[in-house]
């Protein structure tokens, strides 16, 4: 089943605790924090079950399912994902970290492997497998928390102070299921979302077997909330183009006494399994990949946001100038080019699935984690002062001589006085306003911190074969 926009959007009047400080939200579509994010899932939903769109979907025994719940077994099947994922990206302009593509792709990739699943506990192969049917054929959008709050880096503290240990954990066991209560982050777009899947991307320490859960629950399930952090809203789409459309929002989870059924179970009282389901199956290299196009998109949009600013001031006439935008654009043609190539070296997994390059895909995100900044930098340094040169808002149009005097004054010979405000609205969004911020802080941050991703890029390099060239030169030295 292909659902709708307005299908998904029915789907959240659902009873869900969500809270921003102590207002409980009590119509996420409509509240001004979420109508954006709302929209906009709303708006891939329609893209994708619309009829002329049949490349983002897929039919398996009479039914279509999502482009992202396809197992690939070839290049071509993750090539059709990636362009899937590219359509997403596009429709959002890059800005939505946490589409219906991303969670989806990992667990799409995790039933490569249902043995290492039953390896915890027979039956929990079946559970995976089952939560993707699940997801697919009801065409449901799921978020995650897998990390723990920041003060549980060092649990020991809260021991030693008496205090309760806040991260969440199994607090016991019944014939049904489990009981689970404390608090997880960063549920992005959890407050727009079906399904929260919960587990541990981070190591755990042996003696922490009660937090080593991975399960999914409704976000609506009882005694789950959510606890926002402070929205960044705009008066219109005009004043903030991107904030009124994708500010996705992030949250705390919060679980109080949450039963989770047997069935709805994959990790239980394993430390080491709770985090290598992750990368020991091609479930993080599929929803990072996602992450990676996403990257590509926006990187595109700035890009030509950066274009279109020097073309308004005039600047594009500068050899400079014109070299800077030329860096840009080669920029953005390096992460196009290494997120395709995590296609053209795809990796052959168990079972007869193919993935893409683990190599490419966490060589990409340093690639992000090292140049989004930068680039930003540089198309607000391409901006000047244009920006601060704008009146407060539109509100100048309702008069009429301040309207004669603003399209007299701010006008150039390149654009109209609107347009010129309008482009430099669009380019303040981005680069320097709290959703700016908000995007800059999550694509620095969002796979962890940059040593975390370099780890993944040192566990991935083929040591042995840059060891032996170098061994290769010493010996065929010594031999004269």
């Amino acid at each position: 089943m292909l659902r709708t926009g307005a299908e998904h959007l029915e789907s959240l009047r659902d009873g869900r605790a969500v809270y921003i400080g102590r207002e409980r939200v009590e119509n996420v579509i409509e509240h001004p924090a979420f109508r954006g994010a709302a929209q906009a899932l709303a708006k891939l939903f329609d893209l994708k079950a619309d009829p002329a769109n049949a490349d983002l979907s897929f039919e398996e025994e009479g039914e279509r399912y999502g482009f992202y719940y396809l197992k690939p077994k070839s290049r071509e099947d993750l090539r059709f994902r990636m362009n899937g994922h590219r359509r997403f990206a596009e429709a959002t302009l890059g800005m939505f970290g946490r589409s219906p593509d991303h969670v989806a792709s990992f667990v799409t990739g995790m039933t490569s492997m249902p043995e290492m699943f039953d390896a915890n506990r027979a039956g929990f192969g079946a559970n995976i497998q089952g939560y993707y049917d699940y997801l697919r054929k009801n065409d449901l959008y799921a978020t995650y928390a897998v990390l723990p709050p920041q003060g549980m880096r060092n649990p020991a503290l809260y021991i030693q102070q008496n205090r309760p240990v806040p991260s969440l954990r199994v607090v016991r066991e019944t014939d049904g299921g489990v009981v689970i209560s404390g608090m997880k982050m960063l549920a992005t777009g959890a407050a727009v979302a079906n399904e929260m899947w919960i587990g541990n991307i981070q190591p755990l320490a042996p003696g922490s077997e009660a937090e080593a859960i991975t399960c999914a629950i409704p976000v609506n399930a009882p005694g789950l909330s959510l606890w926002s952090r402070r929205p960044i809203t705009t008066p219109s789409a005009i004043e903030g183009p991107l904030t009124w459309r994708y500010e996705e929002t992030d949250a705390m989870v919060l679980c109080d006494e949450v039963k989770v059924p047997w069935e709805r179970v994959f990790v239980h009282n394993d430390t080491n399994l709770s985090r290598d389901i992750y990368y020991k199956t091609p479930g993080h290299s599929f929803s990072n990949h996602q992450s990676c196009v996403r990257t590509w998109v926006k990187i595109g949009f700035l890009v030509g946001l950066a274009s279109r600013i020097t073309q308004a001031t005039g600047a594009d006439k500068i050899p400079a100038v014109l070299e800077t935008l030329g860096r840009l654009a080669s920029l953005e043609a390096t992460i196009g080019h290494v997120v395709m190539g995590q296609v053209e070296a795809a990796e052959n997994w168990p079972n007869g699935f193919m993935g893409c390059s683990r190599r490419g895909v966490y060589a990409a995100i340093n690639w992000m984690y090292e140049n989004y900044s930068p680039i930003v930098d540089t198309v607000r340094e391409l901006c000047g002062g244009g920006a601060f040169q704008m009146p407060a808002d539109r509100s100048i149009l309702e008069d009429p001589e301040m309207k004669e005097t603003f399209e007299t004054y701010w006008h150039s010979p390149q654009l109209d006085a609107l347009s010129r405000m309008d482009l430099f609205r669009l380019a303040w969004d981005i680069t320097s306003s709290d959703f700016a911020g908000r995007h800059l802080q999550y694509e620095r941050a969002y796979l962890g911190a940059h040593f975390v991703v370099r780890h993944h890029g040192y566990r991935e390099a083929p040591w042995e074969k840059f060891h032996a060239m170098v061994d290769d030169v010493l010996a065929e030295a010594r031999e004269g």
